[in-house]
């Protein structure tokens, strides 16, 4: 009878896991939706404001740079290990649904926006890492698998806006930008609820100081997952800032069209299933070789798309959309690594210090191909390239002819 009790705990244990788990990513689909909400209104507010391409380039490196200092004050304080991570993430996303809407009906121009999408991207350093953090703290024993459905949330709810707008394609981009910010609300309600799960409780271990935080740069696997976050990061952000782009170049949609939006949301939403089919196969062959194949597949296809304009228009599309699979597909195994490699005690913190680092990169790549790709075209794309190649050179002494579990995959 104590057995079967036992197990009876252990199932039950198990379902409620997997049903944080599923609260978790629903509610980080929602509350990311803020990050890119500006671009998934960009023809209407570009009509309004008169804006370029680089223009898009600063409101899209406001949200980074917010995030890179948010990230910095959480990671090197400590604040990410000492107060419960469902506490900072409701907090974070009820902020940055209020700061989007002051950028939605308060803003008139460059000059009153960009201070309030940095705000934006401030709340979401309280978003992404704890939601991390959050996951680990319900299912630590399936890290690979549970951060890759995190992170396809994150990547729908990037694609979130371009959805919006395709449905709302009469919407003013005022609505459309608005709307973000209620489905904030409803995800910071949905944490809030929910709580921290039984593990990595704050009170388990006393905060992290800088000193044991930049510990973990000491740790080699924990350096080499962080070095080819650095390379996918470098890839990432600037291929999501330019995928409307990316998808008129490949002839698929005209500038200005209701299909561009629609496009743009299968472009950068099919990362989702991929983030989840990764996640699986993470527990058979290990993140590092599962991320060694995403980086190698999105490699491939930055190399391929310039000549992809001579093929037909539905193979210059194919390739774009498996490019938006590639592309993220890898980015939780990073986390996933990263995570195994430091100790329970800081790994809130070590998260997002890496985060900071990999989101400062972004901000380089972003404004250097908005603002270059009206004159490089489809070689736009490769100043991509060097990313996921400094990725894939970062991560080899982790998947080459190691074992799946100590590759760093979910066990």
């Amino acid at each position: 009878m104590r057995h079967t009790v036992g197990q009876m705990r252990e199932t039950s244990g198990t379902d409620d896991a997997r049903r944080a788990i599923g609260i978790i990513v629903a509610a980080q689909l929602l509350a990311v939706s803020l990050w890119f909400s500006a671009n998934g209104a960009a023809d209407n507010l570009s009509a309004a404001w008169a804006l370029r391409p680089a223009d898009f380039g600063w409101l899209t490196n406001a949200v980074q740079a917010g995030f890179i200092v948010g990230t910095l004050v959480l990671s090197l304080s400590g604040l990410a290990d000492r107060f419960a991570a469902s506490r900072i993430f409701t907090v974070c996303a009820c902020a940055g649904a209020a700061f989007n809407g002051a950028f939605a009906f308060g803003s008139h121009g460059l000059a009153t926006a960009l201070p309030l999408r940095f705000a934006v991207g401030l709340c979401m350093a309280g978003v992404y890492p704890l939601g991390m953090k959050l996951v680990v703290s319900w299912a630590p024993e399936r890290a690979g698998a549970a951060l890759s459905l995190l992170v396809g949330m994150l990547t729908l709810g990037t694609a979130l806006p371009h959805g919006i707008r395709a449905v709302g394609a009469d919407w003013p981009w005022r609505a459309v930008v608005g709307a973000s910010s209620l489905l904030a609300l409803v995800g910071a309600a949905l944490v809030a609820r929910l709580g921290d799960g039984p593990h990595l409780r704050q009170g388990d271990a006393e905060p992290a100081s800088l000193g044991a935080v930049l510990e973990a740069l000491r740790v080699p696997a924990y350096r080499r997952a962080a070095m080819a976050y650095f390379g996918h990061m470098w890839e990432l952000y600037a291929f999501w800032t330019l995928v409307p782009t990316l998808v008129v170049l490949a002839g698929r949609a005209t500038p200005h069209a209701a299909a561009l939006s629609a496009w743009a949301f299968i472009v950068v939403g099919v990362g989702m299933p991929a983030c989840i089919a990764g996640g699986w196969a993470s527990q058979r062959l290990g993140s590092a070789r599962v991320a060694g194949f995403a980086l190698a597949a999105s490699a491939l296809c930055c190399a391929l798309f310039p000549a992809s304009l001579a093929w037909s228009r539905w193979a210059a599309t194919g390739l774009l959309v498996l490019w938006g699979a590639a592309v993220v597909a890898d980015s939780p195994h990073f986390s996933a690594l990263s995570a195994r490699a430091c100790g329970p005690r800081i790994v809130g913190s070590a998260l997002a210090l890496q985060n900071a680092v990999g989101f400062a990169i972004t901000m380089v790549s972003i404004q250097l191909g908005t603002s270059h790709v009206a004159t490089q075209g489809a070689a736009i794309a490769w100043w991509l390239l060097p990313g996921p190649l400094i990725g894939l050179i970062a991560l080899a002494p982790l998947w080459r002819g190691l074992p799946a579990r100590t590759a760093g995959g979910a066990a």
